[in-house]
């Protein structure tokens, strides 16, 4: 990896050769006290000698200009490259690709063709790049790659080097600057021995990492991220996510820091730091280096408060609603904890805002979709609290809406009636920099024309240098232009080290939050017999819309348990029983096309508990409503006494039966939870319940055995029941009634046992409010 090229002090041009024959050829050249560079030699880039010092002719115009220069100042730099740009190649800067697969899928979501053939039938390399890859690099310019699944770290950093190699001798030579969304979430079957590697480092889920209530655990998590993303060839974080999660129902809380103002500041400013800090060796300039990932935060100003919980993701779930007026609250993550960092990088690099309309809060008087509002980003986020770095839209806000409201497609929310190009406009005018899933330059600059008859050529290439300075300064900082290329072996070594795998499960453990524990039931020790019922998955869509087959199995890692205990699967044979389900999920997202085809407006509740649900205590009316293309007429979107499921409304029965079956016997509930859930459909029937979010059977079983003492605090509250689910106010944290347990426990924000009880510190004095 380069940044280890920078012990070495070195007078000569090395070749060097990435692990497998066909990977592409770089070299590297060292200067003694400044920059390794590195380059493809196939890419006609040359190596220019001023005061004894090297440096990249990107250009390929034979003299060193301000850009080409890696002593100088990083936004002398970028401005000079800004200014040599044509409208063209900053249309293309401003562009965020769709989602990329290593290798491409063969089909669908993540698909991709290699000479027009999928992967396995062109004889291409995992690790070359795909045809429409070849397209939006070279055609339209893009340089802001998102990839999803890898096939392994090697192949990875193989890409990486292919896709830099390719860009490298294209017009100015800017370099590709590779981003992620978050990729280290444990899964149960994985498996910690300390000494060994993995794929990637696995921690617990973002709640996972609020339950520790410790901000210097997420901070070093963030430190050992962001190593393994450099070593990966990404240097973007499309993370964190500090929405306040102050909505039970929004299924994206499971992707936050929690309800929490304090506790998601303080982290969201942990993790900005962690990801972007260089230190020592590895620091370049005022905190940034080879270490280094921009961190993009979002959602400004915050996902969190949609209204009956319904996502932005979709028409049905376009409003966010402020019905407690706490508008300001759910800015402090950013205003106060990413803008506000201890670190010397000073501010989170990126902003992303979300795609909801904040519903009457943008005090021009307009409704447009976040990333459209002139208020919400240039008033507020820009001159209000004076931010200045990249803003990228969610992904796809310029696309057209599907037919329907359920259908996932374009999100242009309040700009539905614009045309795509005018949609650009808008958001361009609105002050953000860059459009996230879109590969094609074409509107970017149709929108461009359309300021020039409104503006003149003056303005509009004003405008457009200001979003490439911005954009250019977040690769400037990494030193990709100075060297973009990785040694694969030098990754395998970095990503998933057994150091970096040591502390991510050390974090899961501090995770997991022991919420009951009648009579002592935990640590259960060793050496028992432990029934364990297998958990039917009824079939599901998921994410994308695809659907999953049903499933009859076991919940949890059986051979991992069994390295603690004997499993049976008769009942009355087992010491005491341990059910693993998860927060009951519902099976719409707060819409349903039969509803509407019968009649109604669509909208139906969205239920935290198991059993079926009536919402008779909804709103008459609901506070936002409309879309002006495919369901004008719905001028109300209340779901007041509908009724709704879960999917997985089986987890009940099971935990149920198993206290049937195992008579007086101790029965321990192990939820992976992802959202605030109801527990008094069960919880009197339980000796012990533990729950987690997101990680290893493993770890789980450290603490239900007592190898480890559970340390964790609810990140939200647990709410007592459905009605008091309706009554909240979608924008205020802790304003629910609380589940009261048969031990006389509350399920408060914050709340957690340990083997001596209730736990009460530091972490809870700090961060529990006071009421």
């Amino acid at each position: 990896m380069k940044n280890y090229l920078l012990l070495f002090i070195l007078t000569v041009a090395i070749p060097c050769v990435a692990s497998g024959q066909e990977s592409p050829q770089y070299i590297t050249v060292a200067n003694e006290g400044g920059a390794t560079l590195g380059y493809s030699p196939e890419s006609g880039i040359k190596i220019i000698t001023k005061d004894n010092f090297k440096f990249k002719d990107l250009n390929r115009n034979g003299r060193l200009d301000p850009y080409e220069d890696w002593r100088l100042p990083v936004e002398t730099r970028a401005v000079d490259l800004a200014k040599r740009m044509s409208i063209e190649q900053i249309a293309g800067l401003m562009l965020y690709s769709g989602h990329q697969a290593i290798p491409a899928m063969a089909f669908g979501f993540g698909g991709g063709t290699y000479n027009g053939k999928p992967l396995q039938e062109s004889g291409a390399n995992p690790w070359d790049l795909t045809d429409a890859q070849k397209k939006f690099l070279k055609d339209d310019d893009l340089r802001h790659v998102l990839i999803t699944t890898v096939q392994s770290p090697e192949i990875a950093a193989k890409w990486n080097n292919m896709m830099q190699a390719y860009i490298e001798g294209l017009g100015l030579g800017i370099p590709g600057n590779t981003s992620s969304d978050p990729r280290h979430a444990a899964t149960g079957n994985a498996e910690f021995n300390a000494g060994a590697g993995g794929a990637i480092s696995l921690w617990p889920r973002e709640l996972g990492l609020a339950a520790s209530f410790d901000p210097e655990v997420v901070k070093t998590f963030g430190k050992i991220a962001s190593a393994e993303y450099r070593a990966l060839g990404i240097g973007t974080a499309l993370s964190p996510q500090i929405d306040l999660g102050s909505e039970p129902r929004w299924y994206r809380i499971s992707m936050t820091f929690g309800e929490g103002t304090k506790l998601v500041t303080d982290i969201a400013r942990a993790y900005v730091d962690g990801f972007q800090t260089s230190e020592g060796k590895y620091e370049i300039k005022d905190g940034w280096g080879y270490h280094s990932v921009n961190a993009m935060v979002k959602h400004w100003p915050s996902g969190g408060p949609e209204e009956g919980g319904r996502d932005g993701h979709w028409a049905y779930g376009k409003f966010a609603v402020y019905p407690g007026n706490n508008f300001d609250e759910h800015l402090k993550s950013f205003t106060e904890g990413a803008f506000k960092l201890d670190g010397k990088t000073k501010e989170a690099a990126a902003v992303m805002p979300y795609y909801t309309i904040s519903y009457d809060q943008a005090k021009d008087g307009t409704n447009y979709g976040n990333g459209y509002s002139k208020y919400i980003i240039t008033d507020l986020l820009r001159k209000q609290y004076n931010y200045d770095g990249v803003v990228c839209t969610d992904w796809g806000i310029t696309s057209d809406e599907g037919a329907t409201p359920d259908i996932f497609a374009g999100k242009p929310w309040g700009a539905e009636k614009l045309s795509v190009a005018e949609r650009h406009y808008l958001v361009i005018e609105a002050g953000v920099d860059q459009f996230g899933g879109n590969n094609d330059k074409g509107p970017v600059i149709e929108a461009y024309r359309l300021g020039v008859k409104e503006h003149g050529k003056s303005y509009m290439r004003k405008r457009f240098e200001q979003s490439a300075v911005r954009l250019l300064k977040n690769i400037f900082r990494l030193g990709l232009f100075e060297n973009p290329y990785l040694d694969p072996q030098e990754t395998a070594g970095i990503v998933g080290n057994p150091d970096f795998m040591k502390a991510g499960y050390e974090a899961q453990l501090k995770s997991i939050v022991m919420l009951k524990n009648k009579a002592n039931t935990l640590p259960a020790g060793d050496k028992k017999t432990v029934f364990i019922p297998k958990v039917y998955r009824p079939a599901s869509k998921n994410w994308w819309g695809m659907w999953a087959e049903p499933t009859l199995d076991y919940p949890v890692n059986i051979e991992t348990v069994e390295k603690y205990y004997h499993v049976t699967n008769n009942p009355s044979q087992a010491d005491f029983a341990m059910v693993f389900v998860s927060s009951p999920q519902s099976d719409n997202g707060g819409y349903s096309l039969l509803d509407r085809k019968s009649g109604g407006n669509g909208y139906v509740p969205i239920s935290l508990q198991y059993n079926p649900y009536i919402a008779t205590e909804a709103r008459e009316h609901s506070i936002a409503a409309g879309d002006p293309v495919v369901d004008p007429a719905i001028a109300d979107r209340t779901y007041k006494n509908k009724s709704t499921r879960t999917a997985n409304a089986g987890d009940l029965d099971v935990l149920l039966k198993t206290r049937e079956m195992m008579m007086d016997k101790p029965v321990v509930a192990i939820v992976d939870v992802s959202n605030p859930m109801i527990f008094n459909e069960f919880e009197t029937s339980m000796d012990a319940i533990v729950v987690h979010f997101g990680s290893t059977t493993q770890a789980i079983m450290d603490i239900v055995s007592g190898k480890s003492e559970p340390s964790g605090l609810l990140p939200f509250q647990m709410p007592a029941n459905m009605g008091t689910v309706e009554r909240q106010c979608e924008d205020v944290p802790y304003d629910m009634e609380c589940h009261h347990d048969s031990e006389g426990n509350e399920y408060d924000f914050g709340y957690g046992l340990n083997w001596k009880g209730v736990i009460n510190d530091a972490r809870t004095a700090k961060y529990k409010p006071v009421r």
